[in-house]
């Protein structure tokens, strides 16, 4: 679908890109955000900023920014340059603002270091961006990385280090999106930066489903070894004492954290590699859907999905098919701790830039689907009928020939216009996937997805095999296929088609490391000769 579109001003480059559906209207989240003139010159630069998107009905790419001012006339043209928060320095923040300790740090320390807060703080590796998740229709928390961003590194790799996570509330008013930190330092940097991969909330195991005070958070970490899972409840967030960690060697939430550097693969809830990515429940196929980036900088958007017939354990409850054997709904994120995940599928190659590789993929399920608020984050007496949100994207694809909530999706991704420390140009891009009715094969892979796009190369095969999934139905039940339990996936490179080769522990783990080693040495050579060569 190419670029998102600014017309609010002259121009802009931008990392990040996570959005949020709040009081009928989509807000956009970004990360570093510098303003130019026509001549590339800066006129602003913050961490991080918001906005909504103008009417994502006509058209899911165009965006109304906020805090825009005038900033003096372009001297060749004399029209007037338009900048974002032009009277906010990188030093007094952004959208989500600084504590009045981290602004004194700030300014004794200009021109050394500072803090920032930032969604996807690529660099740290462990600290990637994320989408907020609501727990209402109209407000949402997000996990924030703060950071020290060292102003002159002698080691580029070093320019950002992690400070931890801090927690803030999101809301959508007529004036533009507003946000409030609860609190300074939540999670601290030698912790799992637990919420800052994703963060899914529903019912506890034990409460009533009404008690919306008393439900859980998923919160999604990432460490080098893969994802670590922490528990909390909604009331409990901001205090890190109050929370539990999954135990995949006990199949239980305990209360000691793991080591933020894990490396036996028995003690990480899902092993492997991510830098950013999306967790959520697909109404399409009736269960929890896990799109992501790797570490891998291919630019491609990898995709599984929760498997409720791979059951962890034996819990009566929790058999194949789902809760009690008739699926799970939006609100039973106990889920993901009962069945596995499916192995990693190829879902969607992002055509890159000549800056290199993209980075920051996510997914927008609030686009194409009128069942993106669970059921229960609507106000008390609102009918059955009535919990639904509007239909967003219509004019790319109407509710009446999308062939149901969740069957397409928007993606999106930052790429690097022009690569290199302190000089790079970004721009987020989108793209719209389409999944295909899925045959009955136990043994295919994972549903094809058709890209809709004007740029080239943005398309793949149509006929891609997948899983048995059922498409959702209003009372109909689905089936998904069991899965072997140690599977590696590797695409032929013939239009899309992904195949199926099985692997050792050891030997996946040793080509891993090989793929992480081939990434690693990309990343130096582009740094050493530099103009955006990767």
């Amino acid at each position: 679908l190419g670029p998102q579109i600014t017309p609010d001003v002259t121009r802009v480059s931008r990392d990040g890109g996570y959005s949020v559906l709040l009081n009928n209207e989509i807000i956009w989240l970004y990360d570093d955000t510098e303003c130019l003139d026509q001549d590339g010159k800066q006129l602003s630069f913050v961490s991080n900023t918001a906005a909504y998107a103008k009417d994502a009905n006509k058209n899911v790419s165009i965006l109304v920014e906020f805090g825009v001012e005038a900033v003096g006339k372009d001297k060749k043209t004399g029209k007037t340059n338009y900048a974002i928060l032009a009277d906010t320095t990188v030093a007094t923040g952004g959208w989500i603002s600084f504590s009045p300790d981290e602004l004194e740090f700030n300014e004794k320390r200009k021109g050394i270091e500072r803090v920032a807060i930032c969604k996807i703080c690529l660099l740290i590796g462990r600290r990637p961006g994320t989408s907020p998740t609501p727990y209402s229709t109209t407000q949402a928390l997000l996990f924030a990385p703060l950071v020290y961003v060292d102003n002159k590194p002698q080691d580029p790799s070093k320019e950002y280090q992690a400070r931890g996570m801090t927690l803030i509330s999101i809301a959508a008013s007529s004036a533009g999106p507003k946000v409030d930190r609860q609190g300074d330092l939540i999670i601290s940097g030698l912790q799992v930066a637990y919420g800052g991969f994703s963060s899914v909330l529903g019912y506890t195991s034990t409460a009533k489903p009404q008690d919306l005070e008393d439900r859980d958070v998923y919160l999604f970490g990432m460490t080098e070894a893969g994802l670590q899972l922490a528990r909390a409840s909604v009331g409990q967030l901001a205090d890190f004492s109050k929370y539990s960690f999954w135990d995949p060697t006990q199949l239980k939430f305990i209360e000691t954290p793991p080591r933020l550097n894990e490396k036996d693969f028995k003690r990480v809830y899902l092993p492997g590699t991510f830098s950013s990515g999306s967790i959520f429940y697909s109404p399409y196929f009736n269960t929890f859907l896990m799109i992501y980036f790797n570490k891998h900088v291919d630019s491609t958007f990898r995709i599984r999905f929760l498997d409720l017939n791979t059951p962890v354990g034996d819990d009566p409850i929790w058999p194949k098919q789902g809760k009690r054997g008739k699926g799970i709904a939006p609100e039973d994120v106990e889920a993901l701790v009962k069945y596995a995940w499916s192995s990693e599928q190829e879902l969607y190659k992002s055509p890159p830039a000549k800056g290199g590789f993209n980075y920051a993929g996510m997914a927008h399920p609030e686009y194409f689907n009128r069942q993106y608020f669970a059921p229960s984050l609507y106000p008390k007496g609102t009918s059955a009928s009535e919990r639904r949100n509007r239909w967003y994207g219509f004019g790319l694809v109407s509710e009446k020939k999308a062939g149901g909530d969740g069957k397409h999706l928007l993606l999106s991704w930052t790429s690097q216009l022009r690569g290199g420390f302190g000089s790079g140009i970004y721009q987020v891009q989108l793209a719209k996937v389409e999944f295909d009715t899925i045959p009955s094969n136990p043994q295919g892979d994972f549903p094809s997805a058709a890209v809709s796009s004007s740029m080239p190369t943005l398309s793949l095969a149509p006929s891609v095999q997948g899983p048995s999934v059922t498409p959702a139905s209003p009372s109909g039940p689905y089936t998904l296929p069991s899965k072997p339990s140690s599977t590696a996936l590797t695409s032929t490179g013939s239009a899309g088609r992904i195949t199926q080769q099985w692997w050792s522990p050891g030997s996946l783990l040793l080509l891993q490391r090989c793929r992480a080693l081939v990434g690693v040495l990309v990343l130096l050579i582009g740094w050493v000769f530099g103009d955006g060569v990767w």
